[in-house]
């Protein structure tokens, strides 16, 4: 099992950027498809981003052109950037860790976007 550690959550006005991180146990990139989901209350978990191990990203089209998912493999580090918030971009983010039949989930960090 892969132990994921977000943090960089907070509360932020419309329009500002936070930036996530997700700490991970040990040097999995190679082998993990490591992700960003979203969850807001009331509503299904959804993916934000996505990173592969040879470095293909992909986005969902909400956050296309303002989120950008980045890693640093000496870190064992995954982080999200997000830039030009919107109040519907509250929720709490999960960090990913994918193989084939098996996902890691971090705890989630609270992204709370004011208007």
């Amino acid at each position: 099992q892969v132990q994921l550690v977000e943090s960089g959550g907070g509360l932020v006005q419309a329009g500002g950027s936070l930036r996530l991180s997700c700490a991970a146990s040990g040097s999995i990139f190679r082998i993990n498809t490591m992700g960003w989901y979203r969850q807001a209350p009331g509503k299904q978990r959804e993916l934000v981003a996505v990173i592969s191990p040879s470095g293909v990203t992909n986005y969902a089209d909400s956050v296309k052109g303002r989120f950008t998912i980045s890693r640093d493999s000496f870190k064992n580090t995954v982080y999200l950037q997000m830039n030009m918030l919107k109040p519907e971009d509250t929720a709490v983010y999960y960090c990913n860790a994918r193989k084939i039949g098996f996902d890691s989930w971090g705890q989630g960090t609270q992204v709370t976007v004011s208007s």
